[in-house]
């Protein structure tokens, strides 16, 4: 039973990954240091990338597909493989909201659901290396659903696979177009921008956080 909140509805916790639980993973600055490491041409990489990245988000390409396009067009001194490494280990884990999100889940039971754009192979790197899969009770990732924030669709299938209604959610995300699209949909929402001020507006609805030092 949920624990008594500021808005005694909420049950369920809808929740991005990257720029709150992960870092962005294989966002501009990744790829820039990709560019770097692997002595690319960046305005090149970031123009194959804005062509070919939705379509493997909505996993209708494979990540050997995607870098296929991006990098492997032509003969390179390095292996797909090294690559594809560099790629993963540019996840790194935003250990003070994990906890958090680990808090809230126990102290209220809240059901805890991801809704993400990612890629198939990177989501799996992701939710494993961090564990996310021991707090998450399920993930609505745009390469599972071939549908991608911000298509309200995503939300709405989001509702019907945790059977919940707009009213018991509460959306977390650190992009403010998404948190536009959910609230339009009537799902009450916190645009993320860092720990302390997630943690006031959870407090102001009535959770009480325990708050955890920021690493």
């Amino acid at each position: 039973m949920t624990e008594q909140t500021g808005n005694k509805r909420l049950t369920t916790l809808f929740i991005d990954i990257g720029g709150v639980l992960l870092s962005n993973g294989w966002g501009h600055e990744a790829r820039q240091r990709a560019a770097i490491r692997f002595k690319l041409d960046l305005p090149e990489l970031e123009k194959r990338h804005l062509l070919t990245f939705a379509t493997y988000e909505l996993g209708k390409l494979t990540l050997t597909d995607y870098l296929g396009f991006l990098v492997f067009y032509e003969k390179k001194a390095f292996s797909m493989a090294d690559f594809r490494a560099f790629m993963f280990a540019q996840s790194t884990p935003m250990p003070a909201m994990i906890a958090l999100i680990r808090q809230l889940k126990q102290t209220y039971q809240l059901k805890i659901v991801v809704v993400s754009n990612e890629g198939r192979e990177l989501n799996r790197h992701r939710t494993q290396t961090f564990a996310l899969n021991g707090f998450v009770d399920c993930f609505i990732s745009s390469s599972f659903v071939q549908l991608r924030k911000p298509d309200a669709d995503i939300y709405r299938l989001a509702l019907d696979i945790a059977q919940v209604s707009v009213n018991e959610v509460l959306y977390l995300d650190d992009q403010p177009l998404f948190i536009d699209v959910a609230r339009k949909l009537g799902i009450q929402s916190i645009c993320h921008l860092d720990y302390p001020t997630t943690a006031a507006e959870l407090a102001s609805l009535g959770f009480s956080v325990t708050h955890h030092e920021r690493v």
